[in-house]
């Protein structure tokens, strides 16, 4: 008897305010191909509240398009800047609703996890990232912004953890019930 072999599609995502990258692989075990990747541009709205929107827009044009079976999204790290890492949660929480939105499951990765499952070294730059990327799958040639690499790296990253995370949520519903009596009202 021959195993029917499912595909599985990941999103994976680079949360930014100025440039936010994206980048989607097809498991088709054992084999991994690249779909798409790339980075939306934000830098040209100058109002905060317009980055967000067009972040949320934008993550659910990637879902409608390429219909993801899961959504992996690298974790903030802590900055110095306040303002910077509020700014950044903003944008990774507009991203995480389209995802819960469309009832896509999330999970998050630490950037030292993403950078240890792709190159083997929790300390290795993004340059290093994106050249194991690249020989990876054979691209034929490196992006312009390092985010792009970054966000297709937490998307291999994910199916590398095969979904195993601390952070895991499957829809509104499934939100709200893991986080009863967290918030008040739910």
């Amino acid at each position: 008897m021959r195993k029917v072999l499912k595909e599985k599609i990941i999103l994976g995502l680079d949360p930014g305010t100025n440039v936010m990258g994206y980048g989607i692989i097809v498991v088709r075990a054992p084999a991994i191909e690249v779909l798409q990747f790339g980075v939306i541009r934000l830098g040209k709205y100058g109002n905060h509240e317009l980055k967000l929107k067009t972040i949320f827009d934008r993550v659910l044009g990637l879902l409608d398009e390429y219909h993801p079976d899961e959504v992996a999204l690298e974790a903030p790290f802590h900055g110095k800047n306040v303002q910077s890492m509020l700014k950044l949660g903003r944008a990774q929480g507009v991203a995480i609703s389209a995802a819960l939105f469309r009832e896509v499951p999330i999970i998050e990765y630490a950037p030292r996890k993403v950078k240890q499952s792709v190159t083997g070294n929790g300390n290795a730059s993004k340059e290093q990232v994106a050249k194991m990327l690249i020989s990876l799958f054979s691209l034929k040639e490196a992006p312009k912004l390092f985010d792009a690499t970054d966000a297709l790296a937490v998307a291999v990253c994910h199916h590398f953890q095969k979904g195993e995370s601390r952070t895991r949520a499957k829809g509104w519903d499934a939100f709200v019930k893991e986080n009863r009596g967290r918030v008040k009202g739910i």
